[in-house]
Parts: C-alpha cells; structure tokens; sequence
C-alpha cells in the first residue's frame, strides 16, 4: 500500500464517526492508518471526540477497556485502553434497546465509580481514588465495534472509542467503604442460564488499580477526570455476545443488580 492510500487521522475519524452513524462496519483500520501506533489511534479517537462534543453530545466519563485477561485473550491484546462516554450512551435499568443501534453488540458486568471531584494529579494514589468516589454501582457496559466481525487488534479498539456502545448503571449506589471490590464475586445470566462469572480480581487485580491508571493516562491525554465522571473500570468476566430479543441479568457481590434488555 502506498502513502497516498493511507489514511490520517481526520480521514480516518470520519470514516469510523460515518460506521457509527449508518450502523454498518468498515474494514480494519490497522493496516490503513498513516499513525499506526498508540498516539495514532488515540489521536483519531480523540479527532471524534472534539467533533461529539461540538454538535452537542454531552461527556459524562470514561470506560477502561482490556482489563480482564479473558477478554485479552478474546480481543488478541495485552493492554488496557480507555474511551469516552457521552450522556446519550447511558440506558436506564432494564430498559429496552433497540438492536437497530448496534452493529455486533457484546455485553460485559463491571464495576462503576462515580467520581465526586477533579483527579489533575500527574500521578495517582489509591488513597486519591478512595478519596474521589463518591460512590458505586453495578454496571452493564454494552460494546460494540465498528470494525468488521471484530477483528481488531489495539489499534483499532482505540482508534474506535476503545469499542464502546452504551452503558447501562444499577439504581442503588454503594459507598466505596461498603463494597469489597477486589473479592466481590460477579454472575451475568441469559434468561437462566449463567453465561459469565469473574470478580474483581479479573479486573487488572482490582478495579482501584484500573482506576488509579485512567486517572493517570487521562492527565497525560489532557482529558483529566472531573467531578461527575463516570468509569466504567473493566470487565470482571468474559463478554457475551447479544443475540436477538435476549436479556442479561448480572449480580456483583455488595453492588446488587443490574440488567440490560434488547429487542
């Protein structure tokens, strides 16, 4: 492939911003990219960023993605990543979803910390994190790739919102103090059938540890985390695939419930 085929990083933002908006997957982006590194794909995730915010989409937190070791291994990664969440992302508790606005969805349990003030520190303690959440619920995060059949590689999970789709948050907040979140145990069930187990080991030893890394690589990125934000901080188990007309119920240890539905 020649240099002139390739593509930069407003090129290749509008072609995953243009996936996103017609419900239809591209081709991996990976081989395609003038930047094709790290800084390249969050450059172009950022590209996008900077374009939601402008016609109005409203930044309301951040997902860690590529925490679990199973969902590594799923993905053929060896990294976190991390992505933005807007406020027309999040699902109420059960609500429907319409399949209409995903492309190949998977749904993943985590654990949610909403924050209750700025993390600008170049580098973070556990004890700034304990001190930042305000408290913390189960979550249900609904990914979704725009690349097909998911064949992606670090490159072009980053580069596509770290494969973000929506969010779903539970309705009974926790205090960080009540919840062990290192030994909590989770369990997602289809109907009856128990299709996802992990705890919060699964999650980079603990979800903490995935925090104090966003709030550290945010700094960096320019996007520091801010009162308010949500973060989603990574899957306790391996995803599932959504089929049709399918309903999850996921159950985290000292977090409580919470379920998504798509029809």
């Amino acid at each position: 492939m020649t240099n002139a085929a390739l593509l930069g990083t407003e090129a290749a933002a509008a072609l995953l911003k243009q996936a996103a908006a017609q419900v239809q997957p591209v081709a991996p982006l990976r081989e395609r990219l003038e930047r094709c590194d790290q800084d390249g794909a969050y450059a172009v995730q950022e590209a996008n960023t900077r374009s939601w915010l402008a016609e109005g989409r409203r930044l309301v937190g951040r997902k860690i993605g590529l925490t679990s070791k199973a969902v590594q291994a799923q993905l053929g990664v060896d990294q976190p990543d991390f992505g933005m969440l807007f406020a027309d992302m999040g699902v109420g508790d059960g609500e429907p979803v319409a399949r209409g606005r995903l492309i190949q969805a998977k749904v993943e349990a985590e654990v949610a910390l909403v924050i209750g003030r700025d993390l600008n520190f170049e580098r973070h303690t556990y004890a700034d994190l304990i001190r930042a959440t305000e408290y913390v619920l189960p979550a249900i995060e609904i990914v979704d790739s725009r690349i097909e059949n998911w064949n992606i590689r670090f490159v072009d999970t980053v580069a596509d919102n770290a494969s973000s789709g929506l969010f779903v948050l539970g309705g009974q907040p926790r205090l960080l103090k009540d919840v062990d979140l290192t030994a909590c145990a989770m369990e997602m069930r289809r109907g009856g059938e128990v299709v996802s187990r992990g705890n919060g080991r699964a999650c980079l030893g603990s979800p903490l540890n995935a925090a104090v890394w966003l709030a550290d690589v945010m700094v960096r990125y320019g996007r520091p985390l801010q009162a308010g934000d949500i973060v989603l901080t990574g899957a306790l188990g391996p995803m599932v695939a959504v089929g049709q007309d399918e309903s999850f119920d996921v159950s985290i240890e000292g977090l409580g419930t919470v379920s998504a539905r798509f029809e």
